[in-house]
């Protein structure tokens, strides 16, 4: 992933202009984001949480939440901008945290560009470090295909919400509900909820 992260260090400060802030996203992200968070239980993690708006959004609401993303530069703004909340550089493929330790993870297009021979490293990571009954709200482009499209920083890939569930199902998940939306000036979005099988389902 060093390529995302130089990529991403380039064009940190035009990114964070742009899209750091809750404000700038769509108000249908910001509902779905709140309704998920109102039900995790325990700690949660940011995952990929770039300039950390996210992360700062889920401790207003009362979540005791860190972030993490590989881009030093989101982290420095990040930690200067929102003292009172832990970020730390790291990466979604190897997340700083112990098996089964958290109750929600957020991935909110974190996992764009990975392509279709790497998505299952993350989302293994994410059931990982979920207890069973977490939860994982992740946001990724929609398609009616898995495909490459030129994104603004860097190749990214879109996915149909079917196949992101089929991977998140192999990896111990069973998807809760799903949404997509599409409108002028905004990329088709896909998310899906899902929770962390228990043992003797995942096996099952």
């Amino acid at each position: 992933m060093s390529r995302v992260t130089a990529a991403y260090s380039a064009r940190a400060a035009e990114y964070i202009d742009a899209l750091g802030s809750v404000g700038s996203a769509h108000p249908s992200d910001r509902q779905l984001i709140d309704t998920w968070s109102d039900g995790v239980s325990g700690d949660a993690l940011d995952a990929g949480c770039g300039p950390g708006h996210w992360t700062d959004h889920l401790t207003r609401r009362g979540l005791r939440v860190r972030g993490i993303d590989l881009v030093p530069e989101f982290v420095e703004h990040a930690r200067s901008t929102y003292p009172g909340t832990r970020f730390d550089v790291a990466s979604i493929d190897d997340i700083p945290a112990a098996d089964g330790s958290l109750g929600g993870v957020l991935s909110w297009y974190s996992t764009i560009h990975h392509s279709p021979d790497r998505i299952g490293v993350p989302l293994r990571e994410f059931a990982r470090v979920l207890r069973p009954g977490g939860t994982l709200l992740l946001g990724h482009f929609d398609g009616r295909h898995v495909e490459s499209f030129d994104h603004a920083v860097l190749p990214a890939f879109r996915w149909p919400t079917d196949e992101i569930e089929r991977e998140l199902l192999a990896v111990g998940f069973e998807t809760i509900e799903t949404h997509r939306r599409t409108g002028v000036g905004y990329r088709p979005l896909g998310v899906v909820l899902c929770r962390r099988r228990e043992p003797s389902e995942a096996d099952a």
